[in-house]
């Protein structure tokens, strides 16, 4: 029951994220200088493993080159073919917010040409930006997430094994000292029937030690 109450609060945890993960329309600034962007937030992972992620989608698309520097990952003349054959330059950077959840902002900035950066009135391909970036933080997100399920998953079945070895040895313990009981309780038993049998055997002794002095007396008396 443990183990299934931690999957169901990471699932509703990675719940939680695919509601709050929300592209929205920003500005910032990029290599190419202040710029209309969106912006996505990605959780529980690194901003390092983020931008490798992020490379790698981009890389599917038909490119010159894909570079990354600091914070900011540059892909040149990208083509997507839904926009036609125009090419654009894609600028991302991410922003480590740090707090419980890891947050990563991960702003996208396309220049569609001449330093025209698209914008969310430009709604076919605005959307096609955001569903990539939406996805994207969804994913890694919930990959990351269930990383974590499965190393707690680990712990918290070692911790259970730990608990179920000190449970037995416990139950062993308890079941020495009832033994213990059992064996003291029959020794007590033992010594007052050993007890009875000293004093009964101490008669006799002295009954016998009666009998042999007499008949050594009687001995000594003949002449």
């Amino acid at each position: 029951m443990k183990k299934l109450a931690v999957i169901i609060l990471s699932c509703t945890a990675i719940s939680c994220f695919a509601q709050d993960i929300k592209v929205k329309e920003s500005s910032g600034s990029f290599s190419a200088g202040n710029a209309q962007c969106f912006a996505v937030k990605v959780y529980y992972t690194k901003p390092s493993t983020i931008q490798d992620e992020w490379k790698d989608v981009l890389d599917k698309y038909k490119n010159e080159k894909i570079k990354n520097k600091g914070n900011e990952v540059f892909a040149d003349n990208v083509l997507i073919k839904d926009w036609g054959n125009n090419p654009v330059d894609i600028y991302t950077t991410f922003t480590d917010n740090g707090g419980s959840n890891n947050e990563v902002e991960m702003k996208v900035a396309v220049d569609l040409g001449n330093g025209n950066f698209l914008k969310s009135s430009e709604k076919d391909k605005a959307r096609l930006i955001e569903n990539m970036m939406h996805d994207f933080a969804v994913k890694i997100s919930a990959e990351s997430m269930d990383k974590q399920i499965k190393t707690n998953e680990k712990i918290f079945g070692d911790l259970t094994d730990k608990q179920k070895n000190l449970e037995k040895k416990n139950a062993n313990l308890n079941d020495d000292i009832k033994n213990y009981q059992q064996k003291i309780q029959k020794a007590q038993d033992d010594i007052k029937t050993n007890t009875a049998e000293i004093e009964k055997k101490k008669q006799e002794v002295a009954a016998q030690q009666k009998i042999l002095d007499d008949l050594k007396n009687k001995k000594n008396s003949i002449k």
